[in-house]
């Protein structure tokens, strides 16, 4: 009797050894997939519970210092440090005007202090923070501010000081520079000899105002000097009415863009006394201060660069995508 056609059964047929090695090999991945799963998911809790703790610290670190200003009498404390400009990242009007409200209005702050060490920026900003120092001023007569200058108070950091109604400074201190400059540069021999043309085109004949590539304007440079002599003239009215009768020299040089020594400074009268933080406090016997500068957290910075990145990104998308559908339609 034939055996053909072999008969089915529910018996299990053996696995060959190739299969087996495959089912292994896939389990394994299937594991090692689950695995790196879970420690992606620990590894992102782990980094939610940092963030969060870093923010629980810094909001704490505030609100003790908010406590020390209300409850203890002391030096409110505003510093300019760095050059003076509207970017975050240096002084500027909007946080140190945020900055001297709050020491103004803090009620156990028995004076401000503005802590200097600065070249100078911009005149505008330097400008905005004057204006509102002598605001401030006038609206809490009890409390008198003193600008303490450490290695540098030049330029526009002279100008926020000259709102102080004292000046103290150190012998060696770099004071005044009270002054304006346009830097520019002109660069047109070296683009002739390296065969590069200005194919600039301007619709308004002075827009090109200062071209780099081309000879100077005599018109446009005497336009240009009156602007800069109308700001300086700007810087040098704010020393005259925050100094007043202080400004013991009559000597034009003071107002030339040269800067002197803290000693030499204290002659001419545009600094007050030789002294430091320090000295201040055992002057007015306060041993306290606190520091009111607004500072960008570490948390704002990193928001505002992923906001700023985001931004750009998000432009270049755009940009792009126009890009294409322009050259869509020129096909």
């Amino acid at each position: 009797m034939s055996d053909w056609p072999p008969k089915p059964t529910n018996e299990p047929q053996p696995q060959s050894k190739e299969w087996q090695i495959l089912e292994e090999v896939v389990l394994s991945s299937v594991k090692e997939q689950r695995r790196t799963r879970y420690w992606g998911i620990f590894f992102k809790i782990l980094t939610f519970i940092y963030l969060f703790a870093v923010l629980i610290l810094m909001m704490r670190g505030c609100a003790d210092k908010e406590e020390t200003t209300v409850n203890s009498p002391h030096l409110a404390v505003v510093n300019i440090n760095g050059t003076i400009a509207s970017d975050s990242k240096s002084v500027n009007s909007e946080d140190t005007i945020k900055a001297l409200r709050k020491a103004f209005k803090a009620e156990n702050s028995k004076a401000v202090v503005l802590n200097i060490n600065s070249p100078g920026g911009s005149p505008v900003e330097s400008d905005n923070i004057w204006q509102e120092i002598r605001y401030l001023e006038k609206q809490n007569p009890s409390k008198k501010v003193y600008a303490v200058i450490g290695d540098m108070g030049a330029s526009g950091a002279y100008y926020i000081a000259s709102a102080a109604n004292e000046i103290w400074v150190n012998p060696s201190s770099l004071v005044g520079s009270i002054g304006v400059i346009m830097p520019n540069y002109g660069v047109s021999g070296l683009a002739q000899k390296l065969g590069v043309e200005d194919r600039t085109m301007t619709s308004g004949a002075n827009k090109d105002i200062l071209s780099m590539t081309k000879p100077v304007n005599p018109v446009q440079r005497v336009h240009v000097q009156s602007v800069l002599d109308d700001v300086h003239q700007h810087f040098i009215d704010a020393v005259k009415e925050g100094r007043g009768q202080r400004l013991t020299s009559q000597d034009p040089a003071i107002f030339s863009g040269l800067f002197w020594s803290g000693s030499q400074a204290i002659k001419l009268g545009i600094a007050d006394k030789a002294g430091n933080l320090e000295t201040l406090k055992r002057t007015l016997n306060i041993d306290k201060t606190v520091d009111y500068t607004v500072e960008r957290s570490p948390l704002e910075s990193v928001l505002g660069k992923m906001g700023a990145e985001f931004g750009h990104g998000f432009s270049e998308s755009v940009a792009q995508k126009l890009q294409t559908q322009s050259d869509l339609k020129v096909q």
